[in-house]
């Protein structure tokens, strides 16, 4: 293969993405390079587009636009009274796809344990006052049933204890290790049906 440098530095910026290597990666560009008018010019502009103006909300981690306010946490034309709890947007996206809950969603954007993340890195702190600010009765912790993601809902149970909150976690069909985005819509499903009830203070 020739040595351009230019292929080279988006092989590898490429093969970074989720469930793609290198192999993978050159035929994307492959593919770029020979449809650069269809592809490359369009999505260098949305990219930048993208880059300049889509951001994580500072309160909920939901995207939004720099020009508009959030459509997650500032709904105006629905009131919810539960919160659901995930740790990436990609899970926001899937229980949305399976239109299961209707309620708000909170995107922690990350776990306590993972590499580099602390749990002052996490929107925790924020949950707790939208919790206390939007009168929210019931808070679902959707973290994934991994050694990180159960560390994190325990955490994030501590923190909501002085509150007047029912916390529930999803039970049956999430299997252990499981990831909330791989899920299919009936394992969610049965996973939100049978949540179980963590504590409840207002008991």
């Amino acid at each position: 293969m020739q040595n351009i440098s230019e292929i080279e530095e988006l092989i590898k910026l490429i093969s970074k993405l989720p469930g793609l290597g290198p192999k993978s990666a050159k035929r994307i560009v492959l593919k770029l390079i020979n449809n650069r008018d269809e592809l490359v010019k369009p999505m260098a502009n949305t990219l930048a587009q993208v880059y300049k103006n889509v951001v994580r909300c500072n309160s909920c981690g939901a995207l939004k636009s720099n020009s508009n306010g959030c459509l997650n946490c500032e709904n105006t034309n629905e009131k919810y009274n539960k919160i659901c709890v995930v740790e990436d947007i990609a899970d926001q996206w899937s229980i949305e796809n399976s239109n299961i809950f209707q309620g708000y969603f909170h995107i922690l954007g990350g776990t306590i344990s993972s590499v580099g993340q602390r749990k002052e890195d996490l929107l925790i702190n924020s949950l707790v006052e939208r919790v206390n600010r939007d009168k929210i009765e019931e808070v679902i912790l959707a973290t994934s049933a991994t050694v990180e993601g159960q560390t994190t809902a325990y955490y994030i149970q501590d923190s909501l204890k002085n509150l007047d909150v029912k916390i529930t976690k999803l039970a049956q069909g999430l299997p252990v290790g499981g990831e909330i985005e791989s899920l299919d819509d009936g394992t969610l499903f049965s996973a939100f049906k049978n949540r179980s009830n963590l504590v409840s203070n207002s008991d």
